[in-house]
């Protein structure tokens, strides 16, 4: 049997429901091998993230280096990149590769709490967006790099519309953090946009939805699917996961990863 590969490189969550444990188990749960690249190790649970460790960049770089000299990746994601020391790495390691590249840009989480230092948003805007065949931003994701600010539907579509404008091939963006808004992301590819809906799910546990999302398009993509086919059938599999949303710990708990091997 000879698998499609993918590779993450993002930062690991030791409550496993986001990061790199999240991308690892919706590989698997899609039927593709998962490679990883660790950026960051963070002390965190569902209640909350209470340490943030960054490796050196020239761990990250021998990490991707490592696994791209010796499996045919097919598809790759980025995730948690703390500093624009990293950014940087990372985006010397991708530059060469010639396959379907998604950047999460993991800066502030839906709840809006700031994930990465100040000085690296410049070096998300300069140096990775224009790597990627799509990105994935959140709402205060998107207002950031764009500029836009995001109260509703309309400020999607005109953030989406900048940041195609300022050179991003291709954006996703997540509209989970506005109320009435979850289950609905708006995607622009070049001049065309369109919305992509789905019943919202009633659970406070989420964790991880982002990242899942995303690891899910690599793994399509990976598998061969074109790019909107891929977040579409993404989107099903998020669904499904937060259909079985695990209620674990004293927070917030992550989706089911497994769920389509039930």
């Amino acid at each position: 049997m000879t698998p499609a590969i993918a590779l993450s490189i993002g930062g690991s969550d030791s409550g496993g429901g986001a990061g790199i444990q999240a991308d690892l188990k919706t590989f698997t749960a899609l039927q593709v091998h998962g490679c990883s690249a660790i950026t960051c190790v963070t002390a965190q649970n569902t209640r909350g993230v209470s340490r943030v460790d960054a490796l050196a960049p020239e761990a990250i770089t021998a990490q991707i280096d490592a696994v791209i000299s010796d499996l045919a990746v097919a598809a790759l994601k980025t995730g948690m990149l703390l500093n624009r020391e990293l950014i940087e790495a990372t985006a010397a390691a991708l530059r060469p590769l010639a396959l379907p590249r998604l950047i999460d840009p993991v800066m502030v989480s839906r709840a809006g709490a700031v994930l990465l230092e100040a000085d690296a948003i410049d070096g998300y805007r300069q140096l990775l967006l224009p790597l990627a065949e799509l990105i994935t931003p959140n709402i205060h994701e998107a207002s950031l790099l764009s500029g836009v600010p995001i109260a509703d539907a309309a400020g999607m579509e005109q953030a989406a519309a900048v940041l195609v404008d300022q050179g991003v091939a291709a954006v996703l963006i997540k509209g989970g953090g506005l109320s009435g808004m979850r289950g609905s992301d708006y995607l622009r590819i070049g001049a065309g946009g369109q919305w992509l809906r789905s019943p919202e799910v009633a659970t406070p546990h989420t964790h991880g939805s982002g990242c899942t999302l995303g690891a899910a398009i690599t793994a399509y993509r990976a598998r061969g699917l074109p790019l909107v086919e891929a977040v579409r059938a993404a989107k099903v599999y998020v669904d499904g996961g937060l259909r079985q949303a695990l209620a674990i710990g004293a927070g917030q708990g992550p989706l089911c990863h497994w769920h389509p091997l039930l």
